[in-house]
Parts: structure tokens; sequence; C-alpha cells
């Protein structure tokens, strides 16, 4: 069952002879439960699909269909909420809030939205994120691959239909790459979790159930 379509999505800039074609025309399906990473140089319009796909920016035309959700129909406040219960991010840079404990940063996204974490979910999450001895220290007190699985386990709390993942081992060395990478597998298999991560790098790509290589706006390979 698809859990997201992307169908003839353009993001152009720019008018006439300065026209930048950001996507053209981009077909896309991912099944529910997938690890799919999408690959390409820069400027070739990975991060601005990641960005459509995230209800981060608005296409110029196509669709984006999350579940049975045509998202770029949304009213801004309508697809707020929907963002935030149905989509995880998981950033290069972490975004933790600094004066939170990871527990706190784990369940903040539930509580924005009104909702009550699910203790026994989050308990299951953090343990098996390696993260059970760290719940009351602050981000700064974490390492940079500490501080991602608080970022994994952020995106996860929630239950959502989709992570996306951009750039998320562009900060950290390569043993801590291979661990965060692992533990992406992990939690796509565990969870049946659809994951779709950005990268410039085809071998952290090749970690992924299935890869797809764009330049252009539009996929290549």
């Amino acid at each position: 069952m698809s859990i997201l379509k992307v169908k003839q999505l353009k993001k152009y800039y720019g008018s006439e002879e300065n026209l930048t074609k950001a996507l053209d025309g981009l077909d896309l399906s991912i099944e529910k439960g997938e690890f799919v990473a999408i690959v390409g140089a820069s400027g070739s319009g990975k991060s601005t699909l990641l960005n459509m796909i995230g209800g981060l920016d608005v296409p110029t035309s196509g669709k984006v269909v999350i579940g049975n959700k045509e998202i770029e129909k949304m009213k801004p406040d309508e697809l707020t909420v929907f963002r935030r219960k149905n989509i995880g991010f998981i950033f290069q840079n972490y975004n933790l809030i600094p004066v939170l404990n990871v527990l706190e940063n784990i369940t903040l996204p539930i509580e924005l939205d009104g909702r009550a974490p699910d203790k026994k979910f989050v308990k299951e999450i953090i343990e098996m994120l390696g993260l059970k001895e760290k719940v009351y220290k602050m981000p700064s007190q974490l390492s940079g691959g500490q501080q991602q699985r608080v970022a994994v386990a952020r995106a996860l709390a929630s239950k959502p239909e989709i992570i996306l993942a951009d750039e998320p081992t562009g900060n950290l060395d390569s043993e801590t790459s291979e661990e965060v990478l692992e533990l992406l597998q992990k939690t796509s298999r565990h969870y049946n979790q659809t994951i779709v991560m950005i990268t410039h790098d085809p071998h952290i790509a090749a970690r992924a159930d299935r890869m797809i290589k764009i330049g252009d706006g539009k996929i290549i390979a």
C-alpha cells in the first residue's frame, strides 16, 4: 500500500530567462514501511523534494499525497496540525531544544499537539535507541551521535505516517554515521516505519531498501 504519492510535482523559481526548475514534473510512490534514500548532487532538487513532502514549501503545481490527504490543498493551520501528527523530521543539526532534557525533547511535539505521550511506547523507543541512561541529560551533555538518537526518538514518538531524514549523518564521524544508519534500518523494520532520507552520498544511500537518484529536478535512476 502506498503511503506517499508524488504526482507531476513542479517547483519553479524566477521567470523567463531566469527560470529555475528545482522540480520538473517528478513522480514518486513509496510503500508503507519502506526505507527509501533519495540521492543527488547539490542543486539536484532533493532538498526541495523533501520540503514539499514535509509540507514546508508549496509546489508550483502537482500533488503530494500522504495517506489519502493532498497536503498542498490544506490551509496553513490545518497543514501544521497534520504535519505534527503525521510527519516526523530528523535534521542534520538535530534541532533539539537546549533547555529541555532528553525525555522532554522526545515528547515535546506530542504535547504541543495537546496529546498525552504513550509512555509505554516512548519507554520502548528510549530503550531500543540506547538512551535509558540519558533521559534526564541535557543536549549539551550528549555526543553528536547521542543527540541524533534523541532526534530519531522524537520523530518516532508521535507514531507518524512517515519520517523525513535530511542528511541525518552529515555532522557525524564515519563510525557514528554507521551507527545512526543501523538505527534507521532497525527502526524501519521493527516498527514498519516509512522513512525517506536524502543524502549526497551513494554509499549511505545504499543502506536503504531502495535508492532513487534525482538530477535537474527529475528522477534519473
